[in-house]
């Protein structure tokens, strides 16, 4: 690997497109293949419970109580990335290219790490997670036997996201957008999940493994094939940072760095999964329908925050390289120009759950008592999307701005201080669709808070990079 180095002058390449290129095509160069796949991401997501509702709504269930833990697997492995992201793309901006290999390496042995400790979790945990929030035998049986083998095979999911945040760090277009070959990975990941979880949910290749095993099955299989993908395109067609383990020992300077952005990012995103956890208990006091339905809520509403959150890969780097090199008008017209996209993309996210929700719920075979519960839900839940948008970006800014300590204060205020307090009181009532008003209270609060931040960090960190 360390022959890359002699290849000609990548840091001037970089600076031609992270430091100079208009910002409107760069956001979208770097984003829209993200997005892409990571609407890809969100549709094989959809696809597992949708061939898992049609085995049975107990299975649906297993897979949204599935969820919680699921996600704060997720969490560690993006908010880990998001880490190395920043750093790796604040260093090539600082043209410090020792700090950047450095911080690619020990970003790799974290992922290592992380499934080493849910490799123990999927092992150790399964029956006690799922014999606390339902007394079902056969909802917690499903469950745990989903959880715990994309638990126990997590390798791929830490590889595959690991190696997508080390392609998008560096923003790099010529001769090849690391962005389409981070997109392509995820790509090839989501299709052979696509493909496989009908073969295998329907128990064409055995009862072994049908059903939520054979749905958890697919998924971690189509993670590995992304995880190669990535390992592929970053042993080979990325000169902008040279990877070799030659005598490596952990840096324990450079793994504070990594936590330092990237645990405020896993907290905020292991918050959500608290958040679910509690309002799991809340609904199964009104019935198991009603976890169903939140669990397809959470489905659906990806394909609105998936888009997002990709245009977040393709806006950090762009906010952390120009914060690196001294261009504030830069940094601002990032942030202003992402948020202007995100809200666009909730107005539309909106609409759709507004005029079409019983279309939507049709999708996993909702019977009778599903639409019932899921039609309002869905109606009230997607006014908060109006101003998600906003904080979303915001969130996101705070990370590639070295503060993420403030995208935390504001998660966990909107989905713990707020949102569950306030599903709790509304649930007293005894009405059910009183609950989801919550999350239009919890965002409304969001979006106050993290204004108020930005404003701190614009008088403090951005405005004196004028001078």
């Amino acid at each position: 690997m360390e022959n890359k180095q002699s290849l000609s002058s990548p840091a001037g390449e970089r600076e031609n497109i992270m430091g100079t290129m208009d910002i409107n095509p760069l956001l979208i160069k770097l984003s829209v293949p993200m997005m892409v796949s990571m609407l890809v991401q969100a549709l094989y997501n959809v696809v597992d419970s949708i061939f898992v509702s049609h085995v049975s709504e107990n299975a649906l269930t297993a897979v949204s109580l599935a969820f919680s833990l699921q996600n704060v697997m997720i969490a560690v492995g993006v908010g880990t990335g998001v880490g190395v992201n920043a750093l790796l793309s604040k260093s090539l901006g600082e043209k410090n290219q020792e700090r950047a290999n450095q911080t690619a390496e020990n970003g790799i042995f974290l992922s290592l790490c992380s499934y080493a400790v849910f490799l123990v979790i999927g092992l150790t945990c399964m029956k006690p997670y799922f014999y606390a929030q339902t007394s079902d035998m056969d909802i917690a049986r499903q469950g745990i036997q989903y959880l715990q083998l994309c638990c126990v095979l997590s390798l791929g999911l830490f590889t595959q996201t690991m190696g997508e945040k080390l392609l998008a760090a560096t923003g790099r277009t010529h001769p090849v957008s690391y962005t389409h070959l981070s997109m392509i990975s995820q790509l090839v990941g989501a299709v052979v999940n696509i493909v496989l979880d009908p073969i295998f949910i329907f128990g064409y290749c055995g009862e072994a493994l049908s059903g939520t095993t054979g749905a958890a099955a697919a998924t971690v299989i189509g993670q590995f094939c992304g995880a190669g993908m990535t390992l592929y395109f970053n042993l080979n067609k990325n000169p902008d940072i040279q990877i070799s383990f030659r005598g490596f020992r952990p840096s324990a300077k450079a793994i504070g760095r990594i936590y330092t952005v990237g645990l405020p990012s896993i907290a905020m995103q292991c918050v959500g999964s608290v958040m679910t956890f509690f309002m799991n208990q809340i609904l199964m006091a009104f019935s198991a329908t009603a976890v169903a339905v939140f669990g397809v809520y959470f489905k659906l509403q990806s394909f609105v925050f998936m888009p997002i959150f990709g245009m977040n890969n393709g806006m950090v780097p762009i906010i952390s390289y120009n914060y690196g090199a001294r261009r504030p008008d830069r940094v601002k017209k990032t942030i202003k120009l992402a948020m202007c996209y995100a809200e666009g993309i909730m107005l539309i996210g909106f609409l759709l759950f507004q005029f079409a929700p019983d279309k939507l719920l049709g999708f996993f075979a909702a019977s009778d008592a599903m639409l019932a519960i899921g039609i309002p839900a869905l109606r009230i839940i997607c006014f908060h999307f109006l101003l998600a948008g906003m904080s979303v970006i915001l969130s996101s800014s705070f990370q590639a701005l070295g503060n993420g300590m403030f995208s935390l204060i504001v998660s966990i205020c909107r989905q713990l201080v707020v949102l569950i307090p306030a599903a709790w009181l509304l649930s007293q009532t005894g009405n059910l669709n009183m609950v989801w008003w919550s999350f239009v209270i919890a965002e409304l609060v969001s979006v106050a808070m993290s204004f108020a931040f930005f404003a701190q960090l614009n008088k403090k960190i951005i405005a004196p990079l004028y001078n």
